[in-house]
């Protein structure tokens, strides 16, 4: 599954002669400015720096004009030099424009007599992604922020902690912070189920807005973090996890030979109470069966869910996971959209 990339802060600049400032008729004093601006924006770097051709005062300065509005301020960062830094949010894959000066005139008070506009789309992270999921209980780890948030949605540097120690290995070893995983993923496609977005596991704007909007609000996941873990050993069993503790083992069914069960971990995509499974025997013969209960398909026609056999325990599906209703049943409520399901050899 492809993730949105966007390309690192890549920096213009622009450079002029350094001149002292004019003063002309009214008296008003004329500086020119050159720019250096950033191709792309992050919440952790500046927006824009500004070099003067004379000393100046950042608590003097105009603000910066931005579309969509901004709020921002100046620093001081040398005598003749300024940078603009954002001090509300960033909309996460948003491009703004700013009126850029290239000349600023003071009198009694100062104004950029001279703008261009510059435009630039801000960036996002994978880890910024994790910072917000962690805040909002969607990630099996809690983050720590290295120094103190005023805004809880602003990317800041952090520790992220698991928050559920007996978690398996199967599951823990996939995660890399700042890299596209399967516990990523997964949590994105519960986020997005329970804010009634399309599941796709990839946070576009819209899922970011409402990420945004949901660590403002505090509206953190509702229900616990569940793992389903299918062990193809003999004998083959299930076991779900829920807040990081065993809460079932069951005896299951995987695939046949010539119809496996594949490995990995996937989410759960999509969940039926009950529903008909149809398809191809191996023989080539059509087979189609209804009231299957209690069914989270994790991997294309790969399923958990209830069929009865006389026995459990060993393969005998054309690539689902069988177990008796009674397990089915069980299992069921604990594996909403986007719970990951690992099959292990």
């Amino acid at each position: 599954m492809r993730r949105l990339k966007l390309a690192s802060c890549v920096a213009v600049v622009m450079m002029t002669t350094t001149l002292l400032p004019s003063l002309d008729a009214s008296g008003a004093t004329t500086y020119r400015v050159s720019a250096t601006f950033p191709a792309t924006l992050s919440v952790n770097l500046p927006l824009l720096r500004l070099h003067f051709s004379a000393p100046t005062n950042a608590r003097t300065l105009p603000p910066l004009i931005a579309k969509p509005s901004l709020l921002t301020k100046w620093q001081q960062i040398g005598p003749n030099d300024v940078q603009a830094i954002a001090i509300g949010p960033l909309a996460p894959l948003a491009t703004y424009t700013f009126m850029t000066p290239t000349e600023m005139r003071c009198i009694t008070s100062c104004k950029f007599s001279a703008t261009r506009p510059r435009v630039a789309s801000v960036s996002t992270s994978l880890t910024w992604e994790a910072q917000l999921l962690a805040e909002l209980n969607y990630l099996p780890l809690t983050f720590t922020p290295a120094t103190s948030q005023s805004d809880l949605a602003q990317q800041v540097n952090g520790t992220f902690t698991w928050a559920y120690p007996n978690l398996p290995t199967t599951l823990s070893s996939q995660w890399r912070l700042g890299s596209d995983n399967a516990i990523l993923r997964g949590a994105v496609m519960t986020f997005q189920s329970q804010s009634s977005l399309p599941t796709t596991g990839e946070a576009d704007a819209t899922t970011w807005s409402d990420l945004l909007r949901a660590v403002a609000a505090d509206r953190v996941d509702p229900v616990s973090y569940n793992y389903v873990d299918v062990a193809m050993t003999s004998p083959e069993i299930l076991t779900l996890f829920v807040a990081g503790h065993v809460k079932f083992h069951a005896l299951v069914n995987t695939g046949i030979s010539v119809a496996p069960t594949a490995t990995g971990t996937y989410p759960v995509y999509v969940r039926y109470l009950t529903t008909t499974m149809s398809g191809t025997n191996p023989d080539g013969s059509h087979y189609s069966d209804s009231g299957i209960p209690w069914v989270s398909y994790f991997n294309g026609g790969d399923a958990l869910h209830g069929f009865i056999r006389s026995t459990y325990g060993w393969p005998q599906s054309l690539g689902c996971v069988e177990m008796t209703f009674a397990s089915a049943q069980t299992v069921f409520p604990f594996t909403p959209i986007g719970t990951l399901v690992t099959v292990r050899s």
